[in-house]
Parts: structure tokens; sequence; C-alpha cells
């Protein structure tokens, strides 16, 4: 997104404080200035000047449609739940870098396993780019609920660790040059 657009907010919606992490409302009516609308969810800037993250889901109070993913597989088998896996998690970005958190290294592995009794378990090991992320537990359920939501996965275990430590040699190269770092 290019220029910041002003939008009135046609119902209430809830939002998540960047970068502490802290759940509110915003009102219907109230003004905000779209900063970012990179994967599923937005980052706006409120009429206090406050800067918060509104769920996609909520895309219609801000006169958006949902953003759907075309690059899925329909399959079920551990294989093709993995590929979905590593694509839904490129729509998960940290609400204050225009990078998704694959291409940040924040990921550092996806494991599908088939469990016995049908579907497949996904186990993800991801970190943050800082300890004591504010938004840390935000991007962890982010992760957590775009995976639960494939087809074929039963359950979901997002672990986060903090070890080894996250710093920007972990960025793909695409993810340096966004950034200018390259």
């Amino acid at each position: 997104m290019a220029e910041r657009e002003v939008v009135t907010l046609t119902r209430d919606v809830n939002m998540v404080t960047i970068p502490d992490g802290y759940h509110g409302t915003l009102n219907k009516g109230q003004e905000v200035t779209i900063h970012q609308s990179l994967g599923s969810n937005y980052t706006v800037i409120t009429d206090y000047g406050h800067m918060v993250r509104i769920a996609g889901s909520d895309a219609d109070a801000l006169g958006k449609e949902s953003h759907e993913l075309q690059t899925l597989v329909s399959e079920t088998d551990t294989k093709a739940v993995e590929k979905n896996c590593w694509e839904v998690m490129k729509t998960v970005y940290d609400p204050e870098i225009p990078v998704n958190i694959v291409d940040l290294g924040l990921v550092y592995g996806c494991e599908v396993t088939s469990n016995p009794e049908g579907g497949n378990a996904v186990h993800i090991r991801m970190t943050l780019t800082a300890p004591g992320c504010g938004m840390g537990p935000v991007i962890q359920s982010d992760v957590e609920k775009c995976v639960r939501a494939l087809p074929g996965v039963t359950s979901v275990d997002v672990e986060v660790v903090l070890d080894p430590p996250w710093s920007r040699e972990m960025m793909s190269e695409v993810a340096q040059v966004q950034l200018g770092l390259f």
C-alpha cells in the first residue's frame, strides 16, 4: 500500500494496541488511517495517534474485503499440509514490520505428523524479533489460528523459543531488500 488512506469505521471493531498487545474496541464512526494492509490484518493509526491492529475478519468495517489465499492445495496428506502451513504463515505479519514472519526468519520449523485417529498434528517452532515483544502472543495466536483453519489439521502447537536468538541475518534476501538492509 503506497498511500495512507483515512477511513471511517462502519461498526465497532476489536483491536490490539501496538506494540504492547492490549485488547480493546474502536467505535463505529471513528476515523483511522490505514498504515499497513499486508497479510490478513490491518495496522491503523487512530485519531489519537495510537497504532493498533484490526483483524482481517473486520475488514468490512474499514470498507475492505477479506483476503483469500489462492495458493493452497486441497490434499490433506502430511506433505500437502506442511506446504499449506508455510503458505498461510506467509500471511502473518509483525504489525510494525512490512515483512511476513517467514521471510523475517521467525519460523524455525514446521513439523506435520499424521494422527492415528485421522488428520494431522502440526508443531511449529518460532521466535520473536525481541524477547518480551508485546505483540508476541498476538503473532503466536495468528499463526495458530491460520494453521488450525487448514483442511486436514486436527491439532496445532506453536512453540515460541528464544534460542537461538533472532538476528537480521535470519531474514531472507527479499526481506532485507524490502527493509533496505541489503
